[in-house]
């Protein structure tokens, strides 16, 4: 199988294990208001850019009017629970190394903001690994709209295509990549999660047919 001319990754709960940074902040200011963040209201949000999970948040609390307030707020959480720590995700320093090694060109894309893809990636030492760090904070639309994804590809000089790889684990990622044109692999990070417009589903970064798919060899 040939090589991909690039690998694009998602960063949350794809790359990085920072779904459950997200959770726990989640988790805490449902609890300022006493109410409790279920895996329903996860289902809701994962993988949402900030202003759709601004207006969903709403809806949850019963706080109409303020997803500004609401995200600036759970933006402040996340930092403290970000800086607890982080681990990345199975698989993914060894698929990073190798893709590295390789000499194919890598990015992240992501729906977070730039500064929280920075200090994550800083904090497993991945902060010189990627050649484009995307936010979909910096383009026009972020996903399910696919301009993080070609934003990333014009950041690597390759064209968005079938040739180029999109890695997810959210429907919204994942619309976003079909969008761009790019063959996304769904890799499932939460359970309940269905990733149904994925070209291929893996169950990990680490998973051998996925490796194979990359044009990589398994460990």
């Amino acid at each position: 199988m040939s090589s991909p001319s690039a690998v694009i990754f998602d960063n949350d709960g794809l790359l990085l294990n920072t779904e459950v940074v997200w959770s726990r902040a989640e988790e805490v200011m449902f609890a300022r208001r006493g109410l409790e963040f279920t895996l329903a209201h996860k289902h809701e949000v994962v993988g949402t850019s900030a202003q759709t999970a601004g207006a969903i948040f709403e809806r949850q609390l019963g706080e109409p009017g303020r997803a500004a307030e609401i995200v600036e707020e759970l933006d402040e959480l996340v930092f403290v629970e970000l800086e607890k720590g982080i681990e990345p995700m199975p698989g993914a320093l060894d698929l990073v190394a190798d893709l590295r090694d390789r000499a194919t060109p890598i990015a992240i894309a992501s729906n977070s903001p730039a500064r929280f893809i920075a200090r994550a990636l800083e904090l497993v030492g991945l902060h010189d690994a990627f050649a484009v760090q995307m936010s979909g904070h910096e383009v026009p639309a972020p996903k399910p709209a696919p301009d993080v994804y070609l934003a990333a590809c014009e950041g690597l000089g390759v064209a968005p295509g079938a040739e180029v790889i999109v890695l997810e684990d959210s429907p919204t990622g994942v619309a976003a990549g079909v969008a761009a044109g790019c063959t996304v692999l769904g890799v499932p990070s939460l359970a309940g999660v269905e990733l149904d417009g994925a070209h291929h589903l893996y169950d990990s970064l680490s998973n051998s047919d996925l490796r194979e798919r990359l044009g990589l060899t398994s460990r």
